[in-house]
């Protein structure tokens, strides 16, 4: 059956059956998707050409952009073809690379939040060493640990999960391959070292939680200090929209990858993973573009630039 399954791939069920729905579902996940797109596209290339954005804090954007870019590409392309095309069929490969790469991003995108808090909290607790503290050669580390963390978290579950024999279903009810709905799927017990996995999964992303909160726990304990209201609105408006977007990120994900295995499928479990595969990636760009100042003044110049050649 393990055979089989290999030869034959699965049927990802998505949101509904009707084929007016799920064209209509269609249509809003492609605008979402060029939304994000365009959005995640403009600002790495605004960080690439304006020198003036050549600080630590932009250095990780860029790499957050980028790396939103990849992670909805993973997911939205497949499901918004499969709807189009009113197929639900993905191959085995397929459903293990996309399975993969959901794990590998979606950890870079942990690792690299919490690398951004503590950016955050040496520019605003300690701004006089932020030069010295956060030097390329530092961000470049932190940056390279995110994206091999991230891939060893992704190959970790991959070589786990998919040895599974998945013989008492194919339909895996969800748009994507994620963990939990593979589990559901196979007919064997869950042997010790997806357990292990899990449990592993878990403590880093406790250590990135714990991380990320002593940071922002010394950040506003640093800005409640400052004695003039318009100083701490300046400062709380660098971190808020980090740390909406890491909220939204991590609640949603936790609580869908924390859920038992044997509980049945439904609409609330494709609704989580939205919130944390395409929400972060769509919202990034627009947060931080009309927050920032700088990323404005920058696209006004790319704009005049663009306009007078």
């Amino acid at each position: 059956m393990a055979n089989f399954t290999m030869n034959t791939g699965f049927f990802l069920m998505g949101f509904s059956n009707t084929w007016e729905l799920q064209l209509l579902l269609a249509m809003l996940f492609l605008l979402i998707y060029l939304i994000a797109l365009l959005g995640d596209l403009l600002i790495f290339t605004l960080i690439s050409i304006d020198k003036h954005l050549y600080s630590p804090m932009y250095f990780f954007l860029k790499n957050l952009s980028f790396l939103d870019l990849c992670f909805i590409s993973t997911t939205l392309p497949k499901s918004i073809t499969n709807s189009l095309n009113h197929s639900r069929s993905i191959s085995f490969t397929g459903c293990a690379l996309q399975f993969f790469l959901v794990i590998f991003f979606a950890a870079c995108e942990l690792f690299l939040l919490t690398m951004m808090s503590y950016d955050r909290y040496v520019a605003i607790c300690k701004p006089l060493h932020y030069e010295v503290i956060m030097i390329k050669g530092t961000c470049m580390k932190m940056a390279s640990v995110s994206w091999v963390s991230g891939g060893f978290v992704g190959a970790m579950y991959s070589a786990n999960i998919f040895p599974l024999p998945f013989c008492s279903s194919k339909e895996i009810h969800q748009f994507f391959c994620e963990v939990p709905s593979l589990l559901r799927i196979s007919c064997s017990d869950i042997p010790i070292g997806v357990y292990v996995t899990m449990a592993t999964g878990a403590a880093l992303g406790i250590i990135c939680f714990i991380s990320i909160t002593i940071s922002y726990g010394l950040i506003f304990s640093t800005v409640l200090k400052i004695p003039t209201m318009e100083d701490q609105s300046k400062a709380f408006s660098t971190c808020m929209p980090h740390l909406v977007v890491l909220m939204i990120f991590t609640t949603t994900g936790v609580t869908a990858y924390l859920k038992p295995p044997q509980e049945s499928d439904s609409t609330l479990d494709m609704m989580l993973s939205i919130f944390y595969t395409v929400v972060p990636p769509t919202l990034n760009p627009i947060i931080y573009s009309l927050r920032n100042k700088e990323i404005k003044i920058s696209l006004k110049k790319l704009i005049i630039r663009k306009h007078f050649s």
